[in-house]
């Protein structure tokens, strides 16, 4: 049965987390007739977020409720080219998020700016460095955009949610208390930093001692009520140490539903269609222009949706495999180097230093999302690499999320891993324990990738997302030089103990480690490199836009969702103010 032809709109979102959300309401700004696709289902604050019920950590990190379900939608996974891709069957290392919000609605709210030297990673390291600092295999590139373009749209952002923090570079000027390391902001942050636990001041007053510059998490829950350009508001955190895996009852951390969807949903021009699952984007007899997509909804009945402008707003993983079912550019092969779709496939590298006391009571329940004292003399090219042998860095500090009492179990060295004697030190060390977090980059590699899989497919049919991807030689030489940092910090705390948790031998699926998956629909300034130019249009297809992570080139020390919404508001107004006018290649 052929598919039912709807009548075309003039933009169509294909997903409906943060960056739809954005270009939702900026494009309807603009005038334009807007339609979002969301495969899954509704969700706001009152009803699915209730105070009553989200904090019940058994529904929402054990059961998975706010996660994408693998038995509707996975990948295969491997370490290496030569091995074989098996499906991932439970939820380990990433959770990507499902229905209306996306992964937003489960974040932390941890908001950076990648630093000016990030935008430039390969030109700026052969510049330190020389060629020898980049070891064979690594594909790092520039983006092609400069931090000082982006500027506005970060500002943007943290206007849009309120972010809790302190400037460390005002217009160029060095502000005490604030990140002295981070790009220069041209106004300070809308509201001020989060009040510090007994954990994070310890840390802060153990870095002051060893001569570096403690800084506030910025933090997208709320430190005091806050109303948004929108006209939203948001409410103050209450510490409830449930953010990070679970959605927000309390109106205190920066969504899409608390910070957009309340104007957006109301706009006689924007329509919103969930359980609608787009299957493939549609080209014209050129392959040079979008004139459709199909998507399938949940009674099974197969749709056309034309569209003028087709933005594509998933999540990463799911971006790059439309693009690659969809056959839109032309996919990696990591044998030659050639090709785009898939190509510089990149995570996160985390660590940990354990500390416990046993005259101290630090209640690691009491957090936030983005609450803690962090430093970032160690992250991308603030210290100086010659002769360690890698490029790339991360920050460290203590993020108090909210030790949640099934997840949080820290016991000393020598403990027992099970029995009366693992009890015992649980049962002491729960309220009396810290951790030192550092958060690692990760460059690309040749080997590092996304590809359709050959043998597993989905319920429509479809070939599986294939990631192939492992830790190199740089990322661990990268984290063991951080946690050897955390854990001169840790000792400076002045503990009882400490545990060094390192993150060794091949990347493992099963652990949760970050869901900061990334690149795959690279952007840059060359098409034979990158997917997508600096305002994210498919060199290949003009009026596509490709959003999000998949982006990035490779990976940088920092969260990736201040980033990933700035360069969605770039797009925005490139759209506004430019393709409108003349639709067509803007580069």
């Amino acid at each position: 049965m052929a598919a039912t032809r709807l009548p075309s709109v003039d933009a169509l979102l294909i997903g409906f987390g943060w960056t739809g959300a954005i270009m939702g309401q900026e494009l309807t700004e603009a005038g334009l007739n807007v339609l979002a696709l969301e495969r899954g289902t509704w969700r706001d604050t009152p009803t699915d977020f209730a105070t009553t019920f989200a904090q019940d950590e058994l529904r929402y990190y054990w059961r998975h409720a706010l996660f994408e379900p693998l038995a509707h939608e996975t990948l295969t996974i491997r370490n290496k080219p030569s091995q074989l891709a098996l499906p991932m069957r439970r939820l380990g290392s990433f959770l990507p998020g499902t229905n209306v919000g996306g992964a937003g609605v489960h974040w932390n709210g941890q908001v950076w700016r990648f630093l000016p030297s990030d935008f430039t990673a390969k030109s700026h390291n052969l510049e330190r460095y020389g060629p020898k600092q980049l070891v064979d295999g690594m594909t790092i590139q520039d983006w092609g955009i400069t931090y000082d373009e982006l500027e506005p749209h970060y500002d943007r952002f943290e206007y849009l949610c309120g972010i809790a923090g302190k400037a460390g570079n005002l217009k160029g000027t060095i502000v005490e208390g604030g990140n002295p390391f981070e790009g220069p902001r041209q106004r300070e942050y809308p509201t001020p930093p989060m009040k510090m636990t007994y954990p994070p001041t310890l840390f802060a007053a153990a870095a002051c001692e060893l001569g570096y510059r403690p800084f506030p998490q910025p933090s997208a829950n709320m430190s005091q009520a806050y109303t948004n350009p929108l006209g939203v508001q948001l409410a103050p955190c209450t510490y409830c140490g449930f953010c990070e895996k679970f959605g927000c009852g309390n109106y205190s951390k920066a969504t899409a539903q608390t910070t957009i969807l309340p104007v957006l949903m109301r706009k006689p021009n924007f329509t919103l269609r969930t359980e609608a699952e787009v299957t493939r984007i549609n080209l014209d007899s050129t392959g040079k222009r979008a004139v459709s997509v199909t998507f399938v909804d949940a009674a099974g009945e197969e749709f056309e949706q034309p569209a003028e402008l087709i933005v594509l707003s998933a999540y990463i993983l799911h971006n790059v495999r439309l693009l690659l079912l969809s056959k839109i550019g032309r996919p990696y092969d990591p044998t030659t180097g050639q090709g785009v779709i898939g190509k510089n496939y990149a995570y996160q590298m985390t660590s940990s230093v354990h500390v416990f006391y046993d005259d101290k009571l630090l209640n690691p329940f009491i957090g936030a999302g983005a609450h803690g004292m962090l430093i970032d003399e160690f992250n991308g090219d603030n210290f100086d690499h010659a002769g360690l042998g890698f490029i790339g860095g991360g920050f460290m500090g203590i993020v108090q999320t909210g030790a949640r009492p099934i997840e949080s179990h820290a016991t000393p060295e020598g403990t027992a891993t099970w029995g009366s004697g693992w009890k015992k030190a649980i049962a002491h060390s729960y309220l009396r324990s810290t951790s030192i977090a550092t958060h690692g980059a990760v460059m690309s590699h040749r080997t590092n990738y996304l590809d359709l899989d050959p043998t597993y497919r989905d319920v429509y049919g479809r070939p599986l997302m294939r990631m192939t991807f492992d830790f190199s030689d740089n990322e661990h030489r990268m984290s063991d030089y951080l946690t050897d940092r955390a854990a001169e910090l840790a000792k400076a705390m002045k503990p009882a103990s400490l545990k060094v948790e390192r993150r060794t031998g091949s990347w493992n699926v099963e652990p949760y480690q970050t869901t900061h998956n990334t690149g795959g629909a690279i952007m840059g300034s060359d098409p034979a490199t990158s997917a997508v130019n600096k305002y994210l249009q498919s060199w290949d297809v003009s009026n596509l836009f490709v959003l999000g992570a998949s982006a990035f080139p490779q990976n940088p020390g920092y969260n990736p969702t201040g980033t990933v919404a700035a360069l969605a508001y770039f797009a925005a107004e490139a759209i506004r103010t430019r393709y409108l006018k003349s639709p067509g290649p803007l580069v």
